[in-house]
Order: structure tokens, then sequence, then C-alpha cells
């Protein structure tokens, strides 16, 4: 029997109607609508892509939106000036940078240098900080909407084996620590990781952020696993996942689709988060929250 597939475009849909009748509130109890700020350094085509649909989904729910489009030869204090005015600004209440950026200007600095409360991506060291503590502020878009997806497709994440293939800080590394708070066993599995597939057909519920076109194949999967598929590759023309759906989805019990699954999550999330910053500020409860 093929396994479900989880509709992310549902569940985003959802979850944006969700944000728009709480921006109203917002508006009405505040008189201002929140805000989000995005800096687009250069003019790579799916980057400008990524900006436009998140600004487009602001204009949805009802959030402000403020791009920044700054040529790629940007000098890193020229981006550090402009993150340090849009932190002092009151009326700017959530701050990302697209990445990746070009090489000569340090992720790690630009994305340090919003203040934690702003930090939409949850990329700074004090929200990645508090994640790890089990207390998580600012989570990254990408893992909070996985973890959503598996809430609302009713899998019990408890006590469960949980691998996860990547270690990036913004997919594979914060959605390890999501589960771990949700009381999984985790795995993390990476390019070294000797006999992958020895890992991969442990796992209840395997997450693939590798970045590797077709990587998880049917026989790497345990039979009624649940396989979230974070990759988006291009191959001949088409995108496709980590995890080579026509295979995997007569193995597993529910899988997501490329596209169609995590992605229109992401965006979701980043609303939530964007609304998430701006009720901490305006009101004060930026305290632990589920992710």
């Amino acid at each position: 029997m093929a396994a479900r597939v989880l509709d992310g475009k549902a569940l985003a849909r959802s979850v944006e109607e969700e944000v728009r009748r709480d921006v109203q509130a917002f508006v009405q109890k505040h008189g201002i609508s929140p805000c989000l700020a995005a800096l687009l350094v250069g003019d790579d085509p799916v980057s400008s892509l990524y900006v436009r649909r998140k600004a487009e989904a602001c204009g949805r729910v009802g959030i402000r939106s403020e791009t920044f489009r700054l040529p790629r030869e940007i000098h890193e204090e020229e981006i550090l000036a402009l993150i340090a005015d849009l932190n002092r600004r009151s009326d700017v209440h959530g701050i990302l940078v697209q990445l990746p950026l070009p090489p000569h200007l340090r992720e790690e600095v630009v994305t340090s240098a919003i203040l934690p409360e702003k930090d939409v991506d949850g990329l700074h060291p004090m929200n990645v900080g508090y994640l790890f503590l089990g207390r998580p502020r600012m989570v990254p878009a990408t893992p909070r909407g996985i973890l959503e997806l598996l809430r609302w497709a009713g899998v019990e994440v408890r006590g469960k084996e949980a691998v996860v293939v990547g270690r990036s800080p913004i997919v594979g590394r914060p959605t390890a620590a999501l589960l771990l708070s949700q009381h999984a066993t985790v795995t993390i599995c990476h390019s070294r990781t000797t006999e992958l597939s020895a890992h991969t057909r442990r796992a209840e519920i395997l997450v693939v952020a590798a970045g590797r076109p077709r990587l998880i194949r049917g026989e790497m999967v345990k039979p009624g696993a649940v396989v979230i598929d974070v990759g988006v590759n291009r191959v001949d023309g088409k995108l496709v996942g980590d995890v080579d759906f026509a295979e995997v989805v007569e193995v597993a019990s529910a899988i997501t689709p490329v596209p169609g699954g995590v992605g229109p999550m992401t965006i979701a999330m980043l609303l939530r988060n964007t609304l998430q910053a701006a009720l901490a500020q305006l009101e004060g409860n930026g305290c632990t929250l589920e992710p």
C-alpha cells in the first residue's frame, strides 16, 4: 500500500489563515502592522524568487514587508550598518538575510548582528542556544514547519527513533534539536557517516536534508516509516528531492512530496515567526514557546 502523501500546501494555507486572523487582532490592538525586513544581496534568480514569494505571503496575511536589494559587491561594514539601523527601528519587527551570501561576506557575522528578538530565521547564537537547551524562542522556519507537518499528520514523536540526514545550521541541526525536545531518540547523519543505510533503516521518522538528489532509495527506508524530504534539486529541468519518491512511497507510511511538501511550510512558519517577534516586542511575551 502506497504511503500517505503529506500535502504541505494545504497545511500552509491553514497556517496562513490562522496568522492572518492573528495579525488582524494585532493591528486592532496596536494600530500598526507587524513588519518583516528582508535583505537580498546580489541578483541570484533563486534567491530573488524566494524573497519575492516571502513578500507576497506577507501581503496575503497583512504583514508589512520591506525588501532591501543590495549590490553583490557590498562591503560587510555597509550591510552591518543597515542591520544596525533596522535593529533600532521600532516599526521593524523581523529581519532576515537571504542566504547564501557572496563569499566575501561572513554569514555568521552578518546573521549574528541581528537582534535576537528580531531574528526570524533563528540563526543568532542566542536563539540557537535556547533551542538546544530545549527552551526554543526563535526557531528556523523549515524545522518548525517539519514539526508542524508531523503534528498535523498525527505522528507521535515521543519515544520514536528519528534520523536526520544533514547537519546544516538552518535545517539539520535545529530539526534534530526540535525532535529531541519532543522526546524522540535522535541520530544525525552527514557526509562523513559510514554505512548510511544502516542508520536510515532504523528510523521511524526520517528527515532528509542533504542536498543530494534521490540519495535515499527504497531499500534504505524502514517499512512504515514517516519520511520528510527537505531537498530541492533540479534534475533534467525538474525539481526532485533528496528522496527517490517513486521508490520510497511504496515503503513508507507517510512522505512529503517535492515540490509541495516542506517548502510551503517554510514560508508559513516565517510568517508565524514574524508575528511572534512583533508580539514579543510590543507585549513582552518573548518567553519559551512550543515549537
